[in-house]
Protein backbone atom coordinates (compact mmCIF):
# COMPACT_ATOMS: atom_id res chain seq x y z
CA UNK A 1 0.00 0.00 0.00
CA UNK A 2 2.90 2.38 1.37
CA UNK A 3 4.04 2.40 -2.43
CA UNK A 4 1.28 3.67 -3.96
CA UNK A 5 1.69 7.18 -2.32
CA UNK A 6 3.48 10.02 -3.78
CA UNK A 7 5.22 12.92 -1.89
CA UNK A 8 5.63 15.78 -3.84
CA UNK A 9 5.59 19.75 -3.41
CA UNK A 10 3.38 22.10 -5.00
CA UNK A 11 5.82 23.77 -7.37
CA UNK A 12 5.75 19.80 -8.35
CA UNK A 13 2.54 19.86 -9.67
CA UNK A 14 0.75 23.59 -9.29
CA UNK A 15 -2.21 22.72 -11.39
CA UNK A 16 -3.43 20.93 -7.21
CA UNK A 17 -3.20 24.65 -6.17
CA UNK A 18 -7.18 24.89 -5.69
CA UNK A 19 -7.85 21.76 -4.58
CA UNK A 20 -4.97 21.36 -2.07
CA UNK A 21 -6.34 25.12 -0.78
CA UNK A 22 -10.07 23.46 -0.64
CA UNK A 23 -8.73 20.16 0.86
CA UNK A 24 -6.91 22.50 3.79
CA UNK A 25 -9.17 24.71 4.37
CA UNK A 26 -12.16 21.73 4.89
CA UNK A 27 -9.48 20.05 7.49
CA UNK A 28 -8.73 23.42 9.29
CA UNK A 29 -11.32 26.16 8.29
CA UNK A 30 -8.55 28.87 7.64
CA UNK A 31 -10.31 30.46 4.58
CA UNK A 32 -9.25 29.18 1.41
CA UNK A 33 -8.18 32.52 0.21
CA UNK A 34 -5.44 32.56 3.07
CA UNK A 35 -4.01 29.12 1.23
CA UNK A 36 -4.26 30.04 -2.11
CA UNK A 37 -2.29 33.32 -1.52
CA UNK A 38 0.62 31.47 0.90
CA UNK A 39 0.58 28.80 -2.20
CA UNK A 40 0.64 31.51 -4.69
CA UNK A 41 3.44 33.32 -3.44
CA UNK A 42 5.49 29.77 -3.07
CA UNK A 43 4.00 28.74 -6.59
CA UNK A 44 5.61 32.51 -7.89
CA UNK A 45 8.78 32.05 -6.16
CA UNK A 46 8.25 35.09 -3.27
CA UNK A 47 8.84 32.62 -0.84
CA UNK A 48 10.75 29.33 -0.46
CA UNK A 49 8.28 28.36 2.36
CA UNK A 50 6.34 25.79 0.78
CA UNK A 51 3.31 23.18 0.47
CA UNK A 52 4.11 19.73 0.42
CA UNK A 53 1.08 16.58 0.02
CA UNK A 54 0.59 13.29 -0.14
CA UNK A 55 -1.31 11.68 -3.20
CA UNK A 56 -3.06 8.48 -3.18
CA UNK A 57 -3.83 8.03 -6.80
CA UNK A 58 -5.28 11.85 -7.74
CA UNK A 59 -6.37 11.91 -3.90
CA UNK A 60 -5.31 14.56 -1.55
CA UNK A 61 -4.62 12.45 1.70
CA UNK A 62 -1.92 13.92 3.56
CA UNK A 63 -0.23 17.66 3.53
CA UNK A 64 1.64 20.57 4.84
CA UNK A 65 3.00 23.59 4.67
CA UNK A 66 5.12 25.93 5.53
CA UNK A 67 4.13 29.99 6.91
CA UNK A 68 6.30 32.55 8.69
CA UNK A 69 4.11 32.00 11.93
CA UNK A 70 0.78 29.41 12.60
CA UNK A 71 -1.16 31.89 14.68
CA UNK A 72 1.05 32.29 18.09
CA UNK A 73 2.90 34.74 20.06
CA UNK A 74 5.88 34.15 19.22
CA UNK A 75 6.83 35.95 16.26
CA UNK A 76 10.69 35.32 16.37
CA UNK A 77 10.00 31.31 16.39
CA UNK A 78 9.69 31.30 12.59
CA UNK A 79 9.22 29.80 10.13
CA UNK A 80 6.24 27.52 11.31
CA UNK A 81 5.24 24.05 9.76
CA UNK A 82 1.37 24.04 9.34
CA UNK A 83 -1.70 22.64 8.65
CA UNK A 84 0.04 18.64 9.39
CA UNK A 85 -3.04 16.15 8.56
CA UNK A 86 -3.30 13.16 7.19
CA UNK A 87 -6.91 11.67 6.29
CA UNK A 88 -8.50 9.19 8.79
CA UNK A 89 -8.57 6.22 5.95
CA UNK A 90 -4.96 6.43 6.08
CA UNK A 91 -3.08 6.96 9.28
CA UNK A 92 -0.34 5.03 10.88
CA UNK A 93 0.98 4.10 7.71
CA UNK A 94 4.01 7.08 8.08
CA UNK A 95 2.39 9.82 5.77
CA UNK A 96 2.95 12.66 7.99
CA UNK A 97 6.45 11.18 9.03
CA UNK A 98 7.60 11.30 5.42
CA UNK A 99 6.06 14.64 4.54
CA UNK A 100 7.87 16.07 7.77
CA UNK A 101 10.78 14.57 6.23
CA UNK A 102 10.27 15.79 3.11
CA UNK A 103 9.98 19.39 4.77
CA UNK A 104 12.62 19.71 6.99
CA UNK A 105 15.01 18.13 4.13
CA UNK A 106 13.72 20.73 1.61
CA UNK A 107 13.54 23.69 3.70
CA UNK A 108 17.49 22.55 4.68
CA UNK A 109 19.00 22.71 0.94
CA UNK A 110 17.66 26.00 1.07
CA UNK A 111 19.25 27.25 3.87
CA UNK A 112 16.07 27.35 6.33
CA UNK A 113 16.76 25.99 9.68
CA UNK A 114 15.69 25.65 12.40
CA UNK A 115 11.37 24.49 11.83
CA UNK A 116 9.12 25.33 14.51
CA UNK A 117 5.57 23.40 14.79
CA UNK A 118 3.01 24.28 17.20
CA UNK A 119 0.20 21.20 17.93
CA UNK A 120 -1.41 19.38 21.21
CA UNK A 121 0.22 16.50 20.24
CA UNK A 122 2.86 14.67 22.69
CA UNK A 123 4.82 11.57 21.46
CA UNK A 124 4.41 11.91 17.84
CA UNK A 125 6.70 14.55 16.47
CA UNK A 126 9.38 13.67 18.79
CA UNK A 127 9.41 10.72 16.64
CA UNK A 128 10.75 12.66 13.47
CA UNK A 129 13.43 14.37 15.55
CA UNK A 130 10.75 17.19 16.74
CA UNK A 131 12.05 18.69 20.56
CA UNK A 132 9.79 20.47 22.73
CA UNK A 133 11.05 23.81 22.83
CA UNK A 134 8.33 25.97 25.07
CA UNK A 135 4.96 27.03 25.81
CA UNK A 136 3.26 29.69 23.51
CA UNK A 137 -0.22 31.44 23.54
CA UNK A 138 -1.98 30.77 20.50
CA UNK A 139 -4.00 33.53 18.52
CA UNK A 140 -7.33 33.91 20.44
CA UNK A 141 -6.90 30.39 22.71
CA UNK A 142 -7.28 30.40 26.73
CA UNK A 143 -4.49 27.47 26.99
CA UNK A 144 -1.18 27.56 26.48
CA UNK A 145 0.29 25.36 23.39
CA UNK A 146 3.30 23.21 22.88
CA UNK A 147 5.77 24.26 20.33
CA UNK A 148 8.32 22.21 18.88
CA UNK A 149 12.02 22.65 17.13
CA UNK A 150 14.03 20.77 14.26
CA UNK A 151 17.09 21.86 14.50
Amino acid sequence: MESNYVYITLRQRPELMGRAAAWFHEKWGVPQAAYIECMRAYLNQETEYGWYLCLFGDRIVGGMGVIENDFHDRKDLTPNVCAVYTEPDHRRRGIAGRLLNLVVEDMRKKGVSPLYLVTDHRGFYERYGWEFLCLVQGDGEPDLTRMYIHR
